[in-house]
C-alpha cells in the first residue's frame, strides 16, 4: 500500500472513531476553532423534531409564507430610522397581539415584549430581533420585487429578523405547543450604531425581567451561530476655541491642527499595538468643523469606533487614543501665541461589552445540532448584535440568522431571496422549544 493512501485510510478510521468535530470560523480571521458537537443534543434535536406538534408547526411555516411576506413588506416600508422606532413598534406590537401571545406591551424605550406563558414558568427564554434599521429619516424604504426576489433598505437586517421572530409565534400557537418555560417574542430597539444596544440594555437594567437565555435572530441562513461578543468602544472628541479671522486672528489655538495630531498620534501608536493579540480594529470614521477657508475653526471634531473581543485590548487601544487627546492638546496650547486655551471634550457615545459563551453550554450545543439536523454545516463567530449585552453578563446566548439569503446590509441596494426561508422559522423554533422545554 503506498504512503498518502495509507495516511487517507488511517485518517478515515479516527474520523469515524472520533467525536462529530465541527469547526469555527471566526469572521475576518483565517484561523479555525474545533468544536465538539456533544451526541446528547443532536439525538435532543432528532427526537424533537419528530413530535407531531413540531411537525405542524412546520408545515404552517410553509402555509404562512404568504403572509410573512406580506408582513415583511409592510413593516420594511415603516421607517425605523435610529431612536424613531416608535411607529415600526407600534405595528409590530399589532401583529404579536393578533398572532396569539398572552400579552404584548411596548416598554419605555419602545421595546415591543410579547409574553407567551410556559407551564412552570421557572425559566425565561427570550427570541428577539431589532426594529431599528441604520437609514435615516427620508430614505426611500419602499420595497420594489425584480422576480423573487426583494429590494429595500432594512429588508434584512433586520426586519426579515422580525417577520421570522413573529411567524414562529403563530406556528406555535397554531401548533397549540406548550413550553414548560415562559418565553418573551421581542422586537429591540437600538441595536445599530449609536442606538449602542440600549433597548436590551434596557431589558437587562437593575430590577428587569429575570431572563435564563437569550436568543437573538439577525443576519439570514441557517449556518451561522455568533457565541462571542465583539465589543466596541466609539467616542465623538470635539476640540473647542475661540475661532476667528484667519489673518486677523492669526496666533490663536487652531482646533483643527489639534485634532490633526490626535489622529496622528493615535493611529501610529493604535498600528504598532493592533499588530500582536487577538484582532483588534480602530477607525476615524467621521471628521468635522469650519466655517470657511479664511476663518479659523470654533471647533474640531471626530468620531472614532475601536473593536475587539477581548476586553484587556479593547481597554489597551482606548487608553491610546486618550493619551493621544490629551497630547495634542497640550502641543497646541503650547504653540499659542495669544489668547485662550483650546479645550476638549470627550464623549463616549457608544459602549459595547465583550465577552464569550463557551461552545460547550446547552445552547450553543442546540444551535448547532439544529443547524445539523436541517443539513446545514454550523459556523461559530464574533459579532456586534445585540446578544454582546447577555453574553457579557454570562447568560446564555447566541445570535442565529431568520432563514432564506441576502446581501447588501446597510446599502440602499439591500435584498432579500425567500430561498427555502422557511427553514429559518423551524430553526428558530428548534432551538427554542430545546431551551425552553415542550411540555407534554
Amino acid at each position: 500500500m503506498n504512503q498518502p493512501l495509507k495516511i487517507a485510510l488511517v485518517a478515515l478510521v479516527l474520523m469515524s472513531a472520533a467525536p462529530q468535530w465541527l469547526f469555527a470560523q471566526e469572521e475576518g480571521d483565517e484561523a479555525t476553532e474545533k468544536v465538539a458537537l456533544d451526541k446528547r443534543y443532536e439525538n435532543e434535536i432528532k427526537a424533537l423534531a419528530k413530535r407531531p406538534a413540531v411537525l405542524t408547526a412546520n408545515k404552517i411555516f410553509l402555509e404562512l409564507e404568504p403572509q410573512t411576506k406580506q408582513d415583511l413588506i409592510k413593516l420594511t416600508e415603516i421607517p425605523s430610522p435610529p431612536f424613531k422606532e416608535t411607529e415600526r413598534a407600534k405595528a409590530y406590537a399589532a401583529m404579536m397581539k393578533e398572532a396569539g401571545a398572552d400579552s404584548v406591551w411596548i416598554d419605555e424605550v419602545s421595546n415591543v415584549i410579547a409574553k407567551r406563558k410556559g407551564r412552570s414558568g421557572k425559566k425565561t427564554v427570550v427570541v428577539e430581533a431589532h426594529l431599528d434599521t441604520v437609514f435615516p429619516a427620508g430614505t426611500d424604504v419602499k420595497v420594489k420585487a425584480k422576480g423573487d426576489t426583494l429590494y429595500a433598505p432594512g429588508v434584512g437586517d433586520d426586519t426579515r429578523g422580525l417577520t421570522a421572530v413573529l411567524a414562529v409565534l403563530k406556528g406555535m400557537e397554531r401548533a397549540k405547543i406548550e413550553t414548560d418555560a415562559d418565553v418573551l417574542f421581542v422586537g429591540a430597539v437600538g441595536e445599530e450604531g449609536l442606538g449602542d444596544l440600549r433597548g436590551v440594555k434596557h431589558l437587562f437594567r437593575p430590577g428587569g425581567p429575570k431572563i435564563d437565555s437569550y436568543i437573538a435572530v439577525d443576519g439570514h441562513g441557517i449556518s451561522g451561530i455568533t457565541h462571542r461578543g465583539l465589543g466596541s468602544h466609539r467616542y465623538r472628541i470635539t476640540f473647542k476655541g475661540p475661532g476667528g479671522h484667519s489673518y486677523g486672528a492669526f496666533g490663536i489655538v487652531n482646533p483643527h491642527g489639534a485634532l490633526g495630531k490626535a489622529i496622528y498620534y493615535f493611529t501610529a501608536d493604535a498600528d504598532k499595538f493592533t499588530r500582536q493579540g487577538i484582532k483588534t480594529t480602530y477607525n476615524v470614521g467621521v471628521i468635522s468643523g469650519g466655517t470657511s477657508v479664511n476663518a479659523i475653526p470654533f471647533e474640531s471634531s471626530m468620531e472614532v469606533d475601536m473593536r475587539s473581543e477581548s476586553p484587556e485590548q479593547l481597554a489597551g487601544v482606548d487608553k491610546l487614543l486618550q493619551a493621544a487627546v490629551q497630547r495634542a492638546l497640550k502641543e497646541e496650547n503650547a504653540i499659542k501665541r495669544s489668547g485662550p486655551d483650546l479645550t476638549v471634550e470627550v464623549k463616549l457615545v457608544g459602549d459595547r461589552p465583550s465577552g464569550r459563551i463557551e461552545p460547550t453550554i446547552p445552547l450553543v450545543q442546540r444551535a448547532m445540532a439544529v443547524s445539523k439536523f436541517l443539513d446545514a454545516e454550523p459556523k461559530l463567530s464574533v459579532g456586534s448584535t445585540n446578544a454582546n449585552i447577555p453574553i457579557a453578563k454570562g447568560v446564555p446566548s447566541v445570535t442565529i440568522g431568520s432563514g432564506g439569503t441576502g446581501g447588501g446590509a446597510h446599502s440602499l441596494k439591500e435584498w432579500w431571496l425567500n430561498d427555502k426561508g422557511y427553514l429559518g422559522m423551524q430553526r428558530i423554533m428548534l432551538v427554542l422549544l430545546a431551551e425552553a422545554g415542550m411540555a407534554e
